[in-house]
């Protein structure tokens, strides 16, 4: 017989499709072509290609639960991103962070990727100074762009005070002299504080900045209808996906000394928090959202655990062509785009206009029965059950802290 080795076509053909369902089972191991060399995957989660960046694997194919995730998303976590250091920067480019909850939400991200553009431009050599208010939870700022940081915390930060930060900013302005200075033109407080510090230090800002074209900007107007070309600013606010966000170099995030800074004498006062119908805010601008499908049997249990978690509801389209919820509650690229830094998928099974209209959310925790299903996949958390059983549950654990934190409250 011949000793030739002979290959599976069709084995071979799964292991090149990435969305067979059989593509993890045959890519494991070593791959050898005809002549006997050993084949890179260039698909693998973490491949270091020539340039020595880090390529990603957008597939979505390595979000399944077989062990051959398991291990792809082991190799990734050992991959080590190379450093950009800048010792004695040229120059600075300034980054107020909106922060919600502490956090770097996507138009954070996308003003950082900017910044870095602005920063790397001509011969280089400038850092990325992010300024963050109060609190701050997230532990990504190297990987998201920022050479240096100056974190302003305390009490007179904990509520709103668009005043005192806005001369904080003019302080820090006048100290570094950054050749840039970038804000979130968003309605967590960019944009307000933008404004302010625009007549704080005399500077005309661009707003609805969304390209950088060399040494002009592109600027949204008219309610996104026109398109304005203008000389690059000092000051700009920034629209989301205005540049790609940061994802293939680590920065050093080294913390920068400020000057002291005087109290303000505030002429806006808060008065705390006060209770709003969720089902008030609109759809497009909730920050937590409950969001119902076919899955869904009994659906006044739904309304009660959205009552319960504070959240806004929100419906696929065979939830609302079925009548259990109106037509303005429908998410998808059929209904409405949303932006929640939480979405929460009951019942959902994951078409693809309802994936579309769910793209800018920060973080999405699926409710499903099928483990395979595409909002599963799209998930950072899941929940695999029965709907019913899993929000009676829910309620049940929120109650609970509910009760305990009045109960405190009482004893205090």
């Amino acid at each position: 017989m011949s000793e030739l080795f002979r290959r599976d076509p069709r084995a071979q053909w799964i292991a090149r499709n990435r969305l067979h369902p059989l593509h993890q089972a045959l890519s494991v191991g070593p791959v050898y072509g005809p002549s006997g060399l050993l084949r890179k995957n260039l698909h693998i989660i973490g491949f270091i290609g020539p340039n020595g960046l880090k390529r990603i694997d957008r597939s979505g194919a390595s979000g399944g639960m077989d062990g051959g995730s398991r291990r792809s998303a082991t190799a990734a976590s050992a991959v080590v991103l190379p450093l950009h250091q800048i010792a004695e920067p040229a120059f600075y480019v300034l980054v107020v962070l909106d922060l919600v909850s502490g956090r770097l939400n996507g138009h954070d991200k996308d003003t950082l990727g900017l910044a870095q553009q602005l920063a790397n431009r001509d011969s280089g050599g400038g850092a990325v100074v992010a300024v963050a208010f109060g609190e701050l939870k997230d532990q990504s700022l190297d990987t998201a762009g920022v050479d240096r940081l100056i974190h302003l915390q305390g009490n007179a930060y904990q509520d709103y005070n668009p005043e005192q930060r806005c001369d904080d900013l003019k302080h820090i302005v006048e100290q570094l002299k950054p050749q840039q200075i970038l804000l979130p033109d968003s309605i967590n407080g960019g944009g307000d504080l933008g404004r302010r510090l625009a007549v704080k230090i005399g500077e005309r800002p661009a707003c609805g900045v969304w390209k950088l074209n060399d040494d002009s900007i592109v600027c949204r107007a008219s309610a996104g209808l026109r398109d304005i070309t203008k000389p690059l600013t000092k000051l700009m606010l920034v629209m989301e996906e205005c540049y790609e966000p940061v994802s293939e170099t680590r920065h050093e995030s080294i913390g920068l000394e400020k000057s002291t800074l005087s109290l303000v004498n505030n002429k806006l006062s808060d008065h705390g928090k006060i209770s709003v119908d969720p089902n008030a805010i609109p759809l497009a601008e909730a920050g937590f959202i409950l969001s119902g499908g076919n899955g869904i049997s009994d659906w006044p249990q739904f309304h009660h655990a959205a009552s319960v978690l504070g959240a806004t509801e929100g419906a696929s389209r065979v939830a609302v062509d079925d009548g259990n919820m109106p037509r303005e509650r429908q998410v998808g690229a059929t209904g409405t785009w949303v932006t929640a830094q939480v979405y929460i998928a009951v019942g959902i099974s994951g078409a693809i206009q309802h994936m579309q209209g769910i793209g800018q959310c920060d973080k999405v925790v699926a409710i499903n029965t099928d483990e395979g299903c595409d909002m599963v996949k799209r998930a950072d958390l899941s929940a695999i059950g029965d709907s019913s059983e899993i929000l009676t549950r829910l309620v049940e654990m929120v109650e609970q802290r509910q009760q305990q934190n009045n109960e405190g409250v009482v004893n205090e």
